[in-house]
C-alpha cells in the first residue's frame, strides 16, 4: 500500500475505527466549487477521498452521478483540469489518501503512461479503472506496469458473485483497498443495501488489502452495518452528490450541508461506549 493509505488504515485500526470515504465527481459543478467541496469533505473528517473523473458514458453509475458527470463536462472539465483540482486539494491536505475512479477510455485517450505520471504528480495515491476487470489489467495496455512505475496503486472491484478464482486474483492484485460491492446493479438506485459478510470474509482469508464497502450507503446506519459485516470502511457517493445537485444555486448551503453529512457519517465509524 502507498504510504497514505497504509497510514490511514493503521491509524484507524489503532483507534478501533472504520474509514468513511466520500465520493464526488471532480469539477462538479465547476472547477472552483469542486475544490471547495474537496476541502470541505476533508475538513469535516473524511478519512480518504474517492474522486470520479467525469465521463460521457459512466456505465457503473446511476442517474445521480451521471448528472454530475454531465455538469462537470459542461463546465469545461477534462482530465488535466480534474488532476489540477486534486493538486489544489493537496496544498491544504497533504496526508489524506486520494483515489481516482475512472473509465478506461479516459486513461487510454490521455495516454496510459502520461495519465499515471500526471496523476502521481497531482498527488493521487490509487486508481480504480471501473470497466477493467482483474484479468484484463495486462491485456493490451499494461495498466499495472504503468501504475507501478509511478508509485500508484490499482484498486479492484470485488463483486458479490465473484468466483473463488476471481477473488484470489483480486486479493493478490488489488492495492490500497478493495472496492467491495454491497449488491448487484449500479450506484444510486433504490435497491436494498446488501450485507456481503461472506465476500468480505473470503477477501480477508486471502489476505487482501482492506475492504471498503460501496453501493447504496447513504445513512450512518449503513456505515455501521458495513463495519458489522467486517468491512474496514464505507464509501458513499450518490447521497453526497445529491447534496451538491440540490444546492447548485447556493454554494454556502451546499458546503454546510456536505460538512454536516460527512460529520454524521464519520461519527458512525467510531466505537460506541
Amino acid at each position: 500500500m502507498t504510504a497514505r493509505f497504509n497510514a490511514m488504515f493503521s491509524a484507524l485500526k489503532a483507534k478501533g475505527e472504520g474509514a468513511f470515504v466520500p465520493f464526488v465527481t471532480l469539477c462538479d459543478p465547476n472547477f472552483e466549487t469542486s475544490v471547495k467541496i474537496l476541502k470541505t469533505l476533508c475538513q469535516a473528517g473524511a478519512d480518504a477521498l474517492e474522486l470520479g473523473l467525469p465521463f460521457s458514458d459512466p456505465c457503473a453509475d446511476g442517474p445521480v452521478i451521471q448528472a454530475a458527470d454531465k455538469r462537470a463536462l459542461q463546465s469545461g472539465a477534462n482530465t488535466q483540469r480534474c488532476l489540477d483540482a486534486v493538486a489544489a486539494l493537496r496544498q491544504d491536505f497533504p496526508h489524506v489518501p486520494v483515489s481516482l475512479l475512472v473509465y478506461v477510455n479516459l486513461v487510454v485517450v490521455f495516454g496510459t503512461e502520461r495519465f499515471f505520471a500526471k496523476a502521481a504528480a497531482a498527488g493521487v495515491d490509487a486508481v480504480l479503472i471501473a470497466d477493467v476487470p482483474v484479468n484484463m489489467l495486462n491485456v493490451g495496455e499494461d495498466f499495472h506496469a504503468a501504475a507501478q512505475k509511478h508509485g500508484i496503486e490499482l484498486v479492484l472491484i470485488a463483486p458479490s458473485n465473484a468466483s473463488q478464482e476471481t477473488l484470489t486474483a483480486i486479493a493478490a492484485k488489488s492495492e490500497g483497498y478493495v472496492y467491495t460491492l454491497s449488491r448487484f446493479g449500479i450506484t444510486g438506485t433504490d435497491k436494498v443495501f446488501g450485507r456481503p459478510v461472506e465476500l468480505i470474509q473470503q477477501l480477508k482469508a486471502l489476505h487482501a488489502a482492506p475492504t471498503l464497502l460501496g453501493f447504496g450507503i447513504s445513512t450512518p446506519d449503513h456505515v455501521k452495518i458495513a463495519l458489522q459485516c467486517g468491512a474496514d470502511g464505507a464509501i458513499s457517493g450518490s447521497a453526497i452528490v445529491k447534496i451538491i445537485a440540490a444546492n447548485l444555486s447556493n454554494e454556502a448551503a451546499m458546503l454546510e450541508e456536505l460538512y454536516i453529512f460527512v460529520q454524521k457519517m464519520k461519527a458512525a465509524t467510531r466505537p460506541t461506549a
